[in-house]
């Protein structure tokens, strides 16, 4: 058994050309070509249109290599490209080995007989997608969203643009390319399953083997605690298929975030013949059990998620490919994604079905962390060509290897059949009137494919983790899709339906796979579209980085729903995120209250594949916005809450634990200024996995005394100090005139942390801490702080900063710094033209007859 790596120093040109570049594998076409300067990066200003050539351009890369010596000495040898994007064929040493279709599946060729002592040759040529797509959308035009054509191609389809990201349809090498050699035989499928058996787990090891000797064989596994301790088992071969047991009596198992720990083992699995190792796999497990549970009840029918018999409320987002210019991601890019994810209290992440399938880091790094994935096979929001024999036999071969990539990962808990496609019937049979029968087929093969074809090759090769056949569904195809009483849904009747966001209260689904409003990114961010100047929604520096239709209006009627209009752009972006925020936030802490009825809910969604207004809680560089920072505190395990309707107050506590939860609680009716005008004191004693309302307190005789003009708090005391203050209006902020909160912030260093205390005389509704010239992520941000109360924060030290230089820089602002472009009537008739307008009317229409 031999590996030659190829990756690293290639070469590349537009096919056909003379001149060779230096590039890199793995990466792109877009990032060899900025990496020598001879396109600008897309993401920056107006470069789009400058670099639109490139998808439309046929490639080639070259890399000229010399087999290892080890190599001659192996029977077999081939040569494996493990993700090759997308249109490509192989050469070596002139001599063409076959081609690929498919990004997300490897590809094999045999090579020992072309593989020439000294130098060799490796060439690769990439068709361009672009041309692919529309000469295969002219063959045969199918029903589908964005670009035509895409559903010919087994490629991200948001690769070719959607409403958050530009059309940059990547081209290249994004996974290895390696020289393989084995003899005697080797490992061609190695599957384990676990048999939880009260206090004991057996793990159940079935390998099956390719041979080309009679040779005597044996296996060997050796399992490694999460200690570090080893223990070995050897069994003999004598069958191309074998299986065997693995006790663990005294198993630690894997939980999701905030249920308990993630403990790891490692099992190597060892072919042999006689002293020679013919081939080794590496595997690392989580102990666990996972289901979907879907049972009848009151409210039709429970989706929801039990691992290890608990059932668990599903806190997260959904994930988009991180760098649209490149399938290939550094694992950095990743590692902040999943970690992030984890701090703010989340336990899910929904790979969503327009990206495809994400790599071995990302499941690696959720292993880790606790954080259990959704996966979506890659179909999204188009019909696809199911009933070509061709296209299913490709589709089958990336599905099996998927399956077999990804089965092992604790952390995997779905595989979901598509996204959207289901919901968007009603949109299909308007563009597919006329031809009737077409769409007939259409239904026939989808209907086959995910709810038989595709669930069937899920239980054959993953028979230990749930499938669901799309999202949203009810789990009868195009029946009773996108209703709260049975599945998952996608919830955009608010933002593309133009409802209020108080609208979310009157859904109670099973589960919220999809939600969400979008918001602009912090001034750092901004600069990347264009210099301040360029800063206004007329300007296309600002334009082009909307890619959903009227969105940028749609985020005006919703800033204005609670805020007024700023005068200043940045201070608009700022606020735009604080709507975000607060919608999302109220939308989960109402689900939270029904958790016997709601298993969860994802946000739209994590993170941006580009410097854009989007829907994302932490924009492309990484940087956490508002929601973020506000997840971090509503997606807490436990988690406090504040629902406000009329002239009554609930206190909510929810526990989603394992433990019970007990502590102290003081709340209080005060004015801005801090003047008590009723307040209590509570002892709460919470259920594991549960939600209790605390108290109800009735203001209605304060409000008609006073005025809308004030704020209840509520503080956690002893048990339950790790909660933070929280804080509720009786009225949009825009009808309050909040006084200034004359912040005071003192400083105080330690080693590589600062801590900032802040104390406030009056309300400090939203703070905010930025830093200029450094990007950092603060214990907490975009709080309330009310009057005569003291808050703590730290944050990291810049590499190379002094305290004193952290001081400069450090920002505040809140709410009461804003300045109103004018007077409230202007923004009321903003709103009034956008509901009012054609499209508004168009987009209400179109919400409802898409059950949005």
């Amino acid at each position: 058994m031999h590996r030659q790596s190829l990756n690293g120093a290639w070469l590349f040109r537009p096919a056909g050309t003379g001149e060779w570049m230096p590039a890199w594998v793995p990466g792109s076409v877009y990032r060899d070509l900025m990496a020598i300067g001879r396109i600008p990066d897309p993401f920056l200003g107006d470069h789009l249109a400058r670099v639109a050539w490139v998808a439309e351009s046929d490639w080639e890369y070259q890399r000229t290599f010399s087999p290892d010596p080890a190599l001659a000495s192996e029977e077999q040898v081939e040569l494996v490209c493990a993700g090759l994007d997308t249109l490509a064929e192989v050469f070596l040493n002139g001599e063409r080995l076959g081609e690929a279709q498919n990004m997300f599946r490897s590809h094999r060729w045999p090579v020992r007989p072309l593989l020439q002592p000294g130098e060799n040759v490796l060439l690769i040529r990439f068709r361009s997608p672009l041309a692919f797509v529309r000469e295969q959308h002219r063959r045969r035009p199918l029903p589908g969203l964005f670009h035509p054509g895409v559903a010919h191609l087994r490629k991200a389809p948001s690769h070719f643009g959607w409403d958050w990201g530009p059309a940059l349809p990547s081209i290249g090498i994004w996974r290895e390319v390696a020289l393989e050699g084995y003899s005697i035989a080797r490992f061609t499928d190695l599957r384990i399953r676990q048999r939880h058996e009260g206090h004991r787990v057996l793990l159940v090891l079935r390998a099956r083997l390719e041979r080309w000797s009679d040779l005597l064989l044996s296996i060997r596994a050796i399992l490694q605690d999460p200690e570090g301790n080893a223990v070995r088992w050897e069994a003999p071969v004598e069958k191309d298929e074998i299986e065997m047991g693995i006790p663990i009596e005294r198993p630690r198992l894997w939980w999701p975030n905030g249920l308990g720990e993630q403990p790891l083992y490692v099992l190597e699995a060892e072919l042999w013949a006689g002293d020679r190792l013919l081939d080794r796999r590496r595997e690392i497990l989580g102990l666990r059990t996972v289901a979907l549970q879907r049972e009848p009840d009151a409210w039709g029918e429970s989706f929801r998620f039990v691992v290890n018999g608990v059932p668990v409320w599903a806190r997260g987002a959904n994930v988009v490919p991180p760098d649209i210019r490149s399938s290939f991601v550094e694992e950095e890019r990743l590692a902040h994604l999943v970690r992030s994810a984890a701090a703010a209290g989340m336990n899910m992440l929904r790979v969503w079905g327009g990206g495809g399938y994400a790599d071995d880091r990302f499941y690696a790094l959720c292993d880790r962390h606790g954080i259990l994935v959704w996966q979506d096979f890659p179909f999204a929001c188009m019909l696809y060509p199911l009933d070509e024999p061709d296209f299913l036999e490709e589709v089958r071969a990336e599905v099996v290897e998927n399956l077999r990539r990804l089965r092992h990962h604790p952390s995997l808990a779905l595989w979901c059949g598509n996204n959207e496609i289901e919901m968007l019937w009603p949109l299909w049979r308007w563009q597919g009137k006329g031809r009737p029968g077409e769409l007939a087929r259409l239904a026939a093969a989808h209907e086959r494919f995910f709810y038989r074809l595709l669930p069937e090759w899920v239980r054959a090769e993953d028979p230990d983790r749930p499938y669901w056949p799309g999202s949203p569904s009810s789990g009868t195809f195009r029946q009773e899709v996108n209703r709260d009483h049975r599945g998952d849904v996608h919830l955009w009747h608010v933002w593309h339906g133009l409802a209020p966001t108080a609208a979310y209260r009157d859904r109670i689904p099973r589960f919220v796979s999809e939600f969400g409003l979008q918001s602009l990114p912090s001034k750092e961010t901004l600069l990347a579209f264009g210099p301040p100047e360029e800063w206004s929604f007329r300007r296309p520096a600002i334009r082009q980085r909307q890619r959903s239709p009227g969105g940028n209006e749609r985020l005006l009627y919703y800033l204005t729903e609670r805020f007024r209009i700023p005068q200043d752009f940045e201070e608009l972006a700022w606020l735009t995120q604080i709507a975000q925020a607060e919608a999302v936030r109220r939308a989960v802490e109402g689900w939270r209250r029904h958790r016997d009825r709601c298993g969860g809910a994802l946000y739209w969604q994590l993170n941006d594949a580009w410097p854009a207004i989007s829907w994302s809680g932490i924009d492309f560089h990484g940087r956490w916005k508002a929601l973020h920072y506000a997840a971090r505190r509503f997606f807490a395990p436990i988690a406090l809450a504040v629902d406000i309707q009329g002239s009554q107050a609930e206190i909510w506590l929810f526990n989603d634990t394992r433990q019970t939860v007990k502590g102290l609680l003081g709340w209080s009716v005060e004015t801005f200024e801090g003047t008590p005008l009723l307040r209590g004191e509570e002892r709460v004693q919470a259920p594991p996995l549960g939600a209790i309302r605390v108290r109800k307190v009735e203001v209605g005789t304060l409000l008609r005394q006073h005025g809308r003009g004030l704020v209840f708090v509520v503080e956690p005391g002893e048990g339950l100090e790790p909660l933070g203050t929280q804080v509720e209006l009786f009225a949009p902020e825009k009808d309050l005139d909040l006084p200034d909160p004359q912040l005071n912030a003192a400083l105080q260093a330690s080693g590589a942390e600062v801590r900032i205390t802040l104390r406030a005389r009056a309300l400090a509704r939203f703070v905010t801490l930025s830093l200029e010239g450094a990007d950092v992520i603060f214990s907490d941000n975009f709080f309330d702080l009310p009057a005569g109360r003291a808050r703590s924060v730290q944050a990291p030290l810049p590499a190379g900063w002094t305290p004193e230089a952290f001081r400069r820089s450090l920002r505040i602002r809140t709410l009461a710094d804003i300045r109103p472009m004018g007077p409230r009537w202007r923004d009321r008739l903003l709103r009034l033209r956008l509901w009012a307008s054609p499209r508004g009317i168009l987009e209400r229409w179109l919400s409802q007859w898409l059950s949005l």
